[in-house]
Order: C-alpha cells, then sequence, then structure tokens
C-alpha cells in the first residue's frame, strides 16, 4: 500500500507501477459508484455468480499492485532487521484493517423513520474490501520474509489447490458444491463470525470478502510480489516485456482450463479465478512497461499517476463522499438521487446516464488528488 515512488532498477522510476496502481483505483471508484444499480452496462457489473467481467478483475489487480509494490519497498525493510520490520507490517495491517471497520460503519448513525438511530456495532459486517486487502497484506509479508522468492511462488500454488480441495470437499454435495447457498467458504463465515456480520448484498448471508476466500486472494499479492521481483532482477526491457506476456499466456491458459473444474468464480475467489486475474493484470503490467519504460510515451500516465500515489486516502474519500451525498436529503430522495436525475438522466440515455454520473464522481476525486500531490501531500500508512 505504499504510495512512494519506487525504482525499476537503477536512476530510474518504476512509473508503470503507479500507473497500473492508478488505474485499478480509478476502476474501483467507478464501478462502486454508478448513477443507479438498476441501469447499467454488463462489463461495470459482478458476474451474477460463475464467470468474469472487467470489473471482477479490479479488485484483484489491485492486490496484485499491493504485491508488487512489496518486491521494491519490503527489500530494505527486511535487511533492517524482524523488529522494524514486523512492527512495521502490524501497524499497516491494523491501521489498514481499522479503516475498513470504519467505512463500514460511516457516518455511524443511520436516518430511519423514527430520525437518527446510532449504528448498531453488534451487526456490523467484520469483513470487507479493506480488510481483505490488510490481511492479505500482513500475511503476504510475513511469507516473503521467512521464505525466498521460490518457496514464496510454491506456497501459492499449495494455497490455491489445498483451497480447491477444501471447496469441493465441505461444500453441498450435490450437483454444484460451489453454489451460492452451500459453498465451503459461507459455512464457515457462518460458524466463525455469525450471519449478522456478514454481507447481504447476494439476498442471504453471505461475503465475498469473507475468511476463507482471503486465503487465495492472498495468491494474488504473492503473485505480484513474483512479478516484481522478476522485473526487479532483469534489465533489459525488452526481456522484461516478453517474460511478463509469457507469464501473462502460461497463467490464463492454466486458468481457463482449470475452470472446467473449479470454475471461474470472483465471489468465492476460485483458485481458477486467481490465475486469470492475474494473468490478465500481469499482460497489462506488460504493456505498460512496453509503452512507459521502453517506449518512452508518457505523456498520458499522469492522470493515473495522481490516483497511484494516494490510493488509499483517495478510495476511502470516494466511499465517505457517496455515503455524504446519499443521507443529505434534497425533497422526497437523497442529494445523489436528485443530482443523478437532474443534471444526467434528464437528458442522457439510462445506461450512459449512470456511467457518465460513475466517471464524473470519479473525477472529482481525481481532482481531489490533484492537488494533493501539487501540494505534495502523501499520505501513507
Amino acid at each position: 500500500m505504499a504510495t512512494i515512488n519506487t525504482p525499476l532498477n537503477s536512476g530510474s522510476r518504476y512509473q508503470s507501477l503507479d500507473v497500473l496502481r492508478g488505474l485499478t483505483v480509478a476502476l474501483m471508484i467507478i464501478v462502486n459508484t454508478p448513477g443507479s444499480w438498476s441501469t447499467n452496462f454488463a462489463p461495470f457489473l459482478h458476474a451474477p455468480w460463475h464467470g468474469l467481467t472487467i470489473t471482477d478483475l479490479v479488485f484483484p489487480s489491485f492486490l496484485f499492485v499491493v504485491g508488487n509494490a512489496m518486491a521494491f519497498s519490503l527489500t530494505k525493510l527486511r535487511d533492517r532487521g524482524p523488529q522494524l520490520f514486523f512492527q512495521k507490517v502490524i501497524k499497516r495491517t491494523l491501521i489498514i484493517f481499522l479503516i475498513g471497520l470504519l467505512l463500514t460503519a460511516f457516518p455511524f448513525f443511520r436516518i430511519g423513520d423514527s430520525g437518527m438511530v446510532p449504528f448498531d456495532f453488534s451487526k456490523i459486517r467484520i469483513m470487507g474490501v479493506l480488510q481483505r486487502i490488510a490481511l492479505c497484506y500482513g500475511l503476504a509479508a510475513t511469507l516473503v520474509y521467512f521464505f525466498n522468492i521460490r518457496v514464496s511462488m510454491v506456497i501459492g500454488a499449495v494455497i490455491l489447490i489445498l483451497y480447491w480441495g477444501v471447496m469441493y470437499l465441505f461444500g453441498d454435495q450435490g450437483p454444484d458444491p460451489y453454489s451460492l447457498e452451500g459453498n465451503a467458504a459461507r459455512r464457515l463465515d457462518l460458524w466463525l463470525i455469525g450471519a449478522a456480520n456478514l454481507y447481504r448484498g447476494e439476498g442471504i448471508p453471505f461475503d465475498p470478502e469473507g475468511l476463507l476466500s482471503t486465503l487465495p486472494a492472498l495468491v494474488n499479492v504473492l503473485a505480484g510480489y513474483g512479478v516484481g521481483n522478476f522485473i526487479r532482477q532483469n534489465g533489459e526491457k525488452g526481456k522484461k516485456v516478453r517474460g511478463l506476456f509469457l507469464i501473462a499466456l502460461t497463467l490464463l491458459v492454466l486458468g481457463y482450463v482449470w475452470d472446467a473444474f473449479f470454475p471461474i468464480n470472483k465471489k468465492i475467489w476460485s483458485s481458477s479465478f486467481v490465475l486469470v486475474s492475474v494473468g490478465y493484470v500481469t499482460a497489462l503490467l506488460a504493456l505498460l512497461v512496453f509503452v512507459l519504460e521502453q517506449k518512452k510515451v508518457k505523456g498520458w500516465a499522469y492522470f493515473f499517476e495522481v490516483f497511484g500515489k494516494n490510493p488509499l486516502i483517495l478510495y476511502v474519500l470516494s466511499g465517505v463522499l457517496v455515503r455524504i451525498i446519499l443521507m443529505i436529503p434534497a425533497g422526497d430522495v437523497s442529494l445523489k438521487t436528485w443530482i443523478y436525475e437532474q443534471f444526467f438522466t434528464s437528458f442522457l440515455p439510462p445506461k450512459i446516464a449512470s456511467l457518465s454520473f460513475a466517471i464524473i464522481f470519479m473525477l472529482l476525486i481525481w481532482l481531489v488528488g490533484y492537488i494533493m500531490d501539487k501540494r505534495r501531500w502523501y499520505i501513507k500508512v
């Protein structure tokens, strides 16, 4: 999660990482804040269950970037000894997890028919996007401290195979052990966390960022770390790009073959989904390295660097701001709905209006990031 600019090799910046990180944050904001969830283009919605959309690739790409950055930021920190290393890792893990919990509860009250009602913390959703990022970061950092890159990659592969076995053996023994109602990840969360503290966006208590499925998500971070090390150790840019594309192609083939046995599914974070999501983001990173580092075509990149330099604070700001405008009344509707109806649906087709609102909202957050960058305000955890 570090927001520093890290070197690609001696004397040069790893600009591709900032751009990739910024691109994922921009897409996260767009897919999280449509004008209306009922009128949205299909690529900007998650797959209903098995399957894949562009939206499904955004979160795993961010986890990959977290691992990619670790290959640069943790190297010097590890050399300073275990005490300082784990102090920083544990601190970052706890802070990011706590921010996730606070964002879930924000603004700490709800407006009901009887007026303002304090938030019921006994029913708070324990897991979530930031909570998963925190746990994956902490676990991955611990692994790469104790094990070299090769062993870390083997551990990642073992996790994916074991997760497949657990999901198959402990899911419903019907035609689909990976169903929404009967998958093993949901069963474990119901037992350990309880239905009251799980996400209900699927119509039943089920958390797509639950505990068991955090283990394969950890592999996205480890894969990013592995790719980051590959970049650090290969100085010749043409060889670097070819190697990244080969890694991407291999992972995509393996992932789509595995899909026949363990379906690609973001919500249970299936092992095939891990391979495919890492494959696509590695291919994108290869393209960015080719364009930015090899061909030096950089004029377009600053827009995404703005998000990449302050990813955590800008992502949190987007969540806070959208909740505020959802709670402010404007007549019989929320301020968000009023803005959407007055300035978007009044002259645009429904789906274009919904996407336009999301893009304008993202640009508003970008403007905040732009001001922060010009004033050199970089919020680090």
